[in-house]
């Protein structure tokens, strides 16, 4: 059974406001039905809602409507919103952070009847069709030849995204500290000579480990991190100025450069389709 417990201060990937509520849960199970191979549901929250790190025995497929959903999958954090998806294969240990007032989906898949396989954790596209098949699939009624011809449909239109937000953690102890404090406040604002300072080590040594383990300058992946969490500010509610402010931009228009870089499009932009 999932547990409801208020958030605490220290733990998950953000900081966590106070309406934040954590789901608690192990490994968890979504029996399907002999005649289905997916079971969707869905639920909308007007919190913020955590999950601790939990696992399920099916393949589980999960988007959002209204916001955005941010799962940390071992050293990688990827961030969907309105037209994508996150695949999950079945026993593979996450979290997530829902943002508050979304709709979120889940269907869950039966591994033994899955015809479709992903390396790993997969950005798929949602795209109508599938969203539809869906939702169709979460109706009461279908009788077992229908259900069986639209999964056999949805097995067909599952396709990775080509265009995935997702960070590669370091996982170098050199640089630990940075990430602990960067993923706390993203807007922290220490460039590399004070972190190598507070860190006793070079700048050439801190760019290094990034460019190692990450593939990104330091400046690039506190960038794509700050963007992470600028989809969740945005479809909260919060405004371009607002965001930028939170996130440590001196200039909106800095801000907008970045966002369009990393997302290909504007924060304003982006703001209207969530």
């Amino acid at each position: 059974m999932t547990v409801l417990r208020p958030a605490s201060p220290h733990a998950g990937a953000w900081p966590r406001e106070p309406s934040t509520v954590v789901r608690r849960s192990g490994a968890s199970s979504h029996p399907l039905p002999r005649s289905h191979a997916i079971l969707a549901e869905s639920e909308v929250s007007e919190v913020p809602l955590e999950w601790e790190p939990h696992s399920h025995t099916e393949h589980e497929l999960v988007w959002t409507r209204g916001g955005t959903l941010t799962a940390r999958v071992g050293d990688r954090v990827l961030t969907v919103s309105e037209g994508s998806g996150l695949w999950l294969p079945a026993g593979v240990v996450h979290t997530g952070r829902l943002t508050a007032r979304a709709r979120l989906f889940n269907a869950y898949f039966a591994p033994y009847r899955t015809p479709v396989a992903f390396k790993g954790p997969t950005v798929i596209v949602i795209t109508p069709v599938l969203e539809a098949l869906l939702r169709h699939l979460a109706g009461a009624g279908l009788d077992d030849g229908a259900r069986t011809r639209a999964e056999a449909v949805v097995f067909d239109v599952l396709e990775p995204s080509q265009r995935a937000l997702e960070l590669q953690l370091p996982g170098d102890r050199r640089i630990d500290a940075i990430v602990r404090v960067l993923l706390e406040d993203p807007s922290d604002d220490r460039g590399l000579e004070e972190w190598s300072r507070v860190l006793g080590i070079s700048e050439r040594t801190v760019t290094r480990a990034f460019r190692r383990s990450t593939g990104l300058s330091f400046a690039q992946w506190r960038q794509v991190l700050r963007v992470h969490r600028a989809l969740g500010l945005l479809a909260e509610g919060h405004g371009v100025h607002a965001t930028a402010e939170r996130l440590g931009y001196a200039q909106a228009s800095t801000f907008i450069a970045a966002f369009r870089r990393v997302m290909g499009t504007t924060p304003g932009a982006f703001r209207t389709t969530t």
